[in-house]
């Protein structure tokens, strides 16, 4: 049966910190779902732990990144080698609430192309987490949901629901680190595409250490945010962008093979 979701999880040498994250997971997310688990080498110490977990529940699919190091690469396989037509991007820090990917994926499949979870609407909250950071996302969030009209207040929230299709279409450039988030609302809004939010509260990890830079991945995420300023485009501009850029750095889709 051909799943209803998509679940991609990029994972870096979680080790035995993804079992009670994907415990949550597996228990929580009711849909027909696949849960793709993307790590980006062989000997990654999350693997063992991500096999095991795949023999006893055949939705988890470990799978090797081949498109580079990094989580926007990680991400951006996992997003390729999807087969439903709506895909969750979660963490596997335990960070966000399992319990809400149904319901990402259901606003997705009543029509729009990007839902997220937002940490600063009214009924969401963040809990932890360096301060800095907490500003700064808090800030972009605001100020984009004021003055571009993107559809939600937490444009920089990594966990977010997309329309498959949505997503191919319009590329994912990012290369860093976790602004692909920041960069499909930006997109969709630039396209005019409908994006929504729901509550959320994030919760900073209890298991192992947070692999976020914030001087490493900033100025990726300040394109993106410039970005989102631009006069509106359409999908075909949009698409016409993907291409050049594909035909510049081309990249092979995921074969079965890496997938399974």
């Amino acid at each position: 049966m051909r799943p209803r979701v998509s679940i991609v999880i990029p994972v870096y040498d979680e080790g035995e910190a993804i079992l009670p994250c994907m415990e949550r997971i597996l228990r929580d997310v009711l849909l027909p779902s696949e849960i793709l688990l993307v790590h980006d080498t062989p000997d990654d110490s999350t693997v063992p732990y991500a096999e095991k977990i795949a023999v006893t529940d055949s939705r988890v699919r470990p799978v090797l990144n081949t498109y580079g190091p990094g989580p926007a690469n990680a991400i951006r396989f996992g997003i390729d080698a999807a087969q439903a037509p709506v895909t969750v991007v979660t963490m596997a820090d335990g960070c966000d609430d399992p319990r809400q990917i149904d319901e990402l994926a259901r606003l997705v499949e009543r029509g729009v192309v990007v839902a997220a979870a937002s940490r600063y609407m009214p009924g969401g909250q963040q809990v932890g987490g360096p301060r800095l950071k907490r500003f700064l996302s808090r800030w972009a969030g605001r100020s984009l949901y004021l003055f571009t009209r993107v559809g939600t207040r937490d444009a920089t929230n990594s966990f977010k629901a997309y329309d498959t299709e949505f997503v191919r279409s319009v590329g994912i450039e990012s290369r860093a680190g976790f602004e692909i988030g920041l960069e499909l609302t930006a997109k969709a809004s630039r396209v005019r595409r409908p994006v929504a939010e729901i509550p959320t509260i994030w919760l900073d990890r209890q298991l192992g250490e947070s692999h976020f830079d914030l001087g490493r991945f900033l100025p990726s995420y300040l394109r993106w945010y410039r970005f989102a300023y631009g006069r509106r485009l359409t999908m075909e501009q949009l698409a016409a962008r993907k291409e050049h850029r594909d035909r510049q750095q081309p990249i092979a889709t995921p074969t079965l093979e890496q997938i399974h």
